[in-house]
């Protein structure tokens, strides 16, 4: 496993293919793609998949300074405050036509966080101040409307009224919150801080930090309990392995960036124990693939592309901890081999939904929706080329 590997797999196959997801004449980019890789031009478009391409591009180009990156960035971030930003009540919507008008005005907290994760970033290779501007308003936005003093909340109407959280809710519970909100909230503030450095921001990492160890994170089992009601008594015993391997690195990064030994000795065995657990409970040593999900004593083997790409990134962040977990680097590399074997579409270079217990590929939803973007594999790719450079 070396750098290389996902450099090609980045410029070879990812961001060729989504460049062609450009909508030239519209703006930002098609959001669906049929399993027979058809572009539904007139498809609403999500704005989470519009900011996590921003994210993406603008990511891109500071590691490769290829000045296309840069230019899909502009185009991601004209099409994001031009028709997905709400100038009257502010934040971001969740949907908008292909041409660009809202669709679904509903405001969700995630929603607004991976506005903050893209602006960040896309600032910092930008310099553009208007981006963030528009970071600290959705951050001023959050701590003002989508949060109590608990912690933060979900899902609201156009004018920040609450409505019902469907949208980050499953398995037949209705969340007043979620592990998964949190953690990208935790996601957003932590690239922000690292563009910018100002120590409100840091002081929120740190209070979400506490309601990872504190609410979220179950030291018996070693996992992240994922829905919750509003006194955080969670509703369901559920344990979702892409997100505990992928909470374990973010939680990591959190506390490099914010640069705070406390926190970094507080959480250093709780990264550790997602890792173990998330090892020990999901990996799949037959196939060298990690399952998606166990909801009572029901595992779902299915192997989900998101969470494939968040467990190499995971299990190599675990062995650069802790060396001497030599399991932690095998696993990484194999997973990375079944990618590459199963997950990869010789088609057109993007990765398929998920590989069934028995094999068959799974494309249901398409090759492109809403929630399947370059956000997980591009970041794995970019993760691991900069971790493989920078190894000793």
């Amino acid at each position: 496993m070396q750098a290389i590997e996902f450099k090609e797999h980045l410029t070879q196959n990812l961001i060729p293919f989504w460049n062609r997801l450009k909508d030239t004449e519209y703006g930002g980019f098609y959001s669906y793609m049929s399993k027979d890789l058809e572009i539904d031009k007139t498809s609403e478009k999500g704005v989470i998949l519009n900011n996590r391409i921003l994210w993406f591009y603008s990511t891109a180009y500071r590691l490769l300074r290829d000045p296309s990156l840069l230019a899909m960035a502009d185009h991601a971030f004209s099409f994001l405050i031009n028709h997905c930003y709400d100038s009257q009540y502010g934040g971001v919507y969740w949907s908008v036509s292909h041409d660009g008008k809202p669709i679904d005005e509903t405001k969700h907290t995630y929603n607004q966080a991976f506005a903050i994760y893209a602006l960040s970033a896309y600032y910092e290779v930008s310099q553009n101040k208007a981006a963030l501007h528009i970071a600290y308003a959705l951050y001023r936005l959050i701590e003002s409307k989508c949060r109590d003093t608990d912690g933060y909340l979900e899902a609201f109407h156009r004018d920040f009224t609450p409505t019902s959280n469907e949208k980050l809710s499953e398995n037949g519970v209705m969340a007043e919150r979620t592990m998964n909100t949190l953690l990208h909230v935790m996601e957003a503030y932590t690239e922000l801080y690292r563009v910018d450095s100002f120590a409100m921001i840091g002081n929120s990492l740190r209070e979400i930090l506490d309601l990872f160890k504190d609410k979220i994170y179950n030291s018996q089992k070693q996992i992240c309990e994922v829905f919750f009601d509003k006194d955080y008594h969670s509703l369901i015993d559920l344990e979702s392995f892409g997100h505990d391997i992928e909470t374990a690195w973010l939680l990591d990064r959190g506390c490099e960036v914010l640069a705070d030994p406390t926190y970094s000795e507080a959480f250093a065995p709780i990264t550790a124990g997602l890792a173990a657990a998330t090892y020990h409970n999901a990996y799949d040593q037959t196939k060298h693939a990690l399952y998606n999900e166990r909801e009572n004593d029901n595992i779902d083997t299915d192997k989900i592309w998101w969470v494939q790409a968040e467990s190499v990134v995971g299990f190599y962040n675990a062995y650069q901890k802790a060396p001497d977990k030599k399991e932690y680097l095998q696993a990484a590399c194999d997973i990375w081999d079944y990618i590459i074997s199963h997950m990869i579409d010789e088609r057109c270079g993007e990765w398929v939904e998920s590989i069934r217990p028995d094999d068959t590929i799974n494309l249901e939803r398409g090759i492109v929706h809403a929630w399947k973007c370059p956000y997980h594999n591009g970041r794995m790719c970019m993760e691991m080329m900069q971790r493989l450079t920078n190894k000793a």
